[in-house]
């Protein structure tokens, strides 16, 4: 199937009535009819289902749903984007190891791989992630890498390809946050990633009605080396689903962020639309950064897509439908900021992405508010940036709203 059919036909099973959209199962435990065949099945020698903390079958059907999308070997899905992160990570890590990680991340994102410090895990912050800098960061405790596609807010833009041949050459296991792009915009498993990560809260759901998270392993020998010691018991069984195998039989398992299968059904109905969606967002955060550029109440507008931009080789290289839907730009000062958030009748200012509706936020007073004022320097957030996550309305009314709130300023 090519990848507007995956996403509506994509590993896609219907039941015995014949049933179009995936059916939603509300229960927790599953009964069986023989001693033998739930201890099989506790014991991961046979397929099914026995709790829903640990699988559920519309769960499951959005997770092949993913992996399919993504031309993943295999995807896990967890409470919200987050959690996804955090047991992806400390699947892989133990106490005395390093990450390396772009400074750019979301800040949630960067607050919580900070915090791994009480556990006894070294983080390496790096304002660039290219093949220099990974090549002087990396030690012998380097285990893993992560990054996101496009940064969250600073709009900085990975060299997939070049980064992950450097940590091919380095066994360390590449980790990208590809929320922001979703796999309309860019695959990063095709340019050498190992694990892929989204918040499926954003574009895969599209409306906002539903928190998740979803992992997809890409299928890496790279447990195989010593360095992963950790893995040996699952290499050995699973080989190139290790990584999975690890995660669903220990972190996943034993903390339980599991999706609800409601949300599950949620994200299945809106990543339908995904492509159509995302083509629209593109186009119309295209035509407002442009209109931003001539207007001289702001400054500094960020959109990789623009042809200023320092990205645009790179969006050029790995993004052929378009730059994203986000964009940032400057006012000169918070105060002129707030003013411009409080005077905008049509964009939403709210903390989220993604959504069908525009939307609008001060991310020094918000999502990067438990960063220091050095972390936010390195993560290219000002307190008179502004982040516009640009929707599927009529770019005219968006317009004529910026152009509003502006007068006040």
């Amino acid at each position: 199937m090519k990848f507007n059919t995956k996403l509506i036909h994509g590993n896609l099973k219907t039941d015995a009535t014949g049933a179009t959209n995936v059916p939603l199962y509300l229960s927790n435990a599953y009964a069986h009819t023989s001693a033998k065949k739930l201890e099989n099945i506790f014991k991961g020698k046979e397929m099914g289902y026995s709790y829903t903390r640990i699988s559920n079958p519309t769960v499951t059907s959005f997770e092949r749903r993913i992996a399919s999308i993504e031309n993943g070997l295999i995807a896990t899905s967890a409470a919200s984007g987050m959690s996804a992160i955090y047991i992806s990570i400390m699947n892989i890590v133990e106490p005395g190891d390093e990450i390396i990680a772009s400074s750019s991340l979301y800040g949630g994102t960067y607050t919580l791989i900070r915090n791994l410090k009480l556990l006894g895990i070294k983080v390496r912050f790096l304002e660039n992630i290219d093949k220099a800098t990974l090549k002087e960061a990396i030690n012998k405790n380097t285990k893993l890498v992560f990054a996101e596609t496009i940064g969250n807010p600073k709009l900085d833009v990975l060299d997939i390809d070049s980064v992950s041949k450097i940590c091919k050459e380095n066994n360390i296991v590449l980790m990208i946050d590809s929320t922001i792009t979703t796999p309309y915009l860019v695959k990063p498993l095709e340019y050498g990633a190992d694990i892929v990560i989204h918040s499926t809260s954003k574009y895969i759901n599209g409306t906002s009605n539903s928190i998740g998270g979803i992992i997809v392993d890409g299928g890496s020998n790279k447990y195989m080396d010593l360095k992963y010691e950790n893995f040996r018991p699952y290499t050995k069984k699973y080989g190139k689903m290790a990584f999975t195998a690890k995660l669903k039989d220990t972190i996943e398992r034993d903390i339980g962020p599991a999706l609800s299968p409601f949300n599950a059904f949620l994200n299945l109905t809106g990543i339908e639309t995904l492509s159509l969606r995302m083509k629209e967002h593109c186009k119309n955060a295209l035509t407002v950064a442009e209109h931003l550029m001539q207007n001289s109440k702001i400054t500094d507008v960020n959109y990789p897509g623009l042809e200023n931009s320092k990205y645009y080789d790179l969006i050029k290289k790995y993004y052929s439908n378009g730059s994203g839907g986000i964009l940032t730009f400057r006012l000169g000062s918070k105060e002129k900021a707030f003013k411009f958030l409080d005077n905008l009748k049509l964009i939403l200012n709210l903390t989220n992405i993604g959504d069908t509706k525009s939307i609008i936020i001060h991310p020094s007073s918000t999502i990067c508010a438990n960063n220091t004022d050095e972390e936010k320097q390195q993560m290219g957030v000002y307190d008179d940036l502004l982040r516009l996550s640009v929707g599927i309305e009529d770019v005219e009314d968006i317009l004529e709203d910026i152009e509003n709130a502006l007068k006040y300023i």
